[in-house]
């Protein structure tokens, strides 16, 4: 594998990247939150990717993995100035991004930022507006207080350890979400969503599902699959995904 090279953003910040040349368009994995581009779905991918001459990229945002900073200061909206550094300094022409759960969000993020890079859209198990539909609106009484008055709060996880949600990142959320306006999405979007997914819910698919705009969007729901979705028959899933929308034979 290649040794990790570093980007310095526009906002000062220094992300860790893998990245090599083939054909395009370039994948662009999008990870999830807090998890890094060591995750299996990301390093499986750049391997696929190097087998068959694709052009790939998956890289941290800050304050995850080997980037700078420290993940309680940051926020969607940072994650999203990342990703938009990321894909203008590091990849030319057009892209494909898999996005794995909040990658998910940011991959939409980009999708209306950068419309005319993608030439398609793969998700995994997408988390869009969580900050707000999940997080915000499953807190207590006495959590929201907290947040307000402490400027943070602790949550557990079924999928990584405890970490803290500050303010900052539910009020930065708030201008970010993208199932409250329309959503145009005009090339291929494959999304995929296990039904054993404790971190989001099959209804959150269907819901990004039945908003977004676009002339080929299908949703795979597979069976006892969970968050991670990075079993053998899932990595596989994706494969086929990423091929399907680069026109590719499987």
């Amino acid at each position: 594998m290649t040794e990790t090279r570093f980007l310095d953003t526009p906002q000062g910040r220094r992300l860790a990247y893998h990245c090599h040349a083939g054909r395009g368009p370039c994948i662009v994995f999008l990870g999830g939150l807090k998890s890094d581009m060591e995750g299996t779905k990301a390093v499986h991918l750049d391997a696929w990717a190097r087998a068959h001459g694709r052009a790939f990229l998956r890289f941290d945002y800050s304050g995850h993995g080997e980037s700078s900073g420290h993940f309680e200061d940051g926020c969607i909206g940072d994650w999203h100035e990342d990703t938009l550094a990321a894909i203008d300094a590091l990849t030319e022409g057009p892209i494909l991004p898999v996005g794995s759960s909040m990658g998910g969000w940011q991959a939409l993020l980009l999708a209306r930022a950068r419309p005319e890079r993608l030439a398609g859209l793969v998700t995994i198990a997408a988390a869009p507006d969580f900050t707000e539909d999940g997080w915000w609106a499953g807190f207590t009484e006495d959590q929201k207080r907290q947040i307000e008055t402490e400027g943070r709060v602790e949550l557990p996880s079924d999928y990584m350890e405890p970490f803290t949600v500050t303010r900052r990142m539910i009020e930065d959320g708030r201008n970010r979400l993208v199932l409250r306006a329309p959503l145009s999405l005009p090339f291929p979007v494959r999304a995929m969503q296990g039904t054993a997914d404790t971190a989001v819910s099959s209804a959150t698919a269907l819901r990004l599902l039945d908003h977004a705009e676009s002339p080929d969007m299908r949703l795979t729901l597979v069976k006892d699959a969970d968050h991670r979705f990075s079993d053998g028959p899932c990595l596989g899933l994706i494969e086929a995904a990423v091929l399907d929308v680069l026109g590719a034979p499987a």
